[in-house]
């Protein structure tokens, strides 16, 4: 019976890391942003193929996307039509793309210091990642503690 549960725990592992593997993301960033690159690494990392997309117009493409301007943060990805806002952390996109809520997107609004691609030093904020939908209406997606 144990040797059972920890096929089906070794199963479910297995596919969550697959179902990361075969997202392709699109990223419009700032050619002169460096922590977009950090970010884009970090979603490298956990298996998110990346579409990296230079744009000198960040704010029509927080615009086509649906992106309150409250939450805008210095890139936006998209991925099977959610938003991705800001930095982000991959183990929250993982999370939507896998619990399919009936959300625009989500965002880490502004540039929260520790999160993913905003790593200074040992120093973490507490943020939240929030959703949000085509009403703007905005709710706490995932937590974040800082030290």
């Amino acid at each position: 019976m144990h040797a059972l549960k920890f096929m089906v725990l070794l199963l479910a592992a297995f596919s969550q890391n697959l179902s990361a593997e075969e997202q392709e993301m699109t990223v419009y960033r700032s050619p002169t942003c460096g922590c977009c690159g950090k970010w884009i690494d970090h979603a490298k990392e956990n298996g998110f193929k990346i579409n990296d997309v230079i744009s000198s117009d960040m704010d029509a493409n927080k615009t086509r996307f649906g992106v309150p301007e409250k939450l805008a943060s210095c890139h936006t990805a998209v991925i099977n039509g959610y938003v991705v806002e800001g930095h982000v952390p991959a183990g929250d996109i993982q999370k939507m793309l896998q619990t399919k809520p009936k959300i625009v997107g989500v965002a880490a609004p502004g540039m929260p210091m520790g999160s993913p691609g905003m790593e200074m030093g040992g120093q973490k904020d507490t943020y939240n990642v929030v959703s949000f939908d085509k009403d703007a209406k905005v709710e706490v997606f995932a937590n974040h503690a800082g030290n």
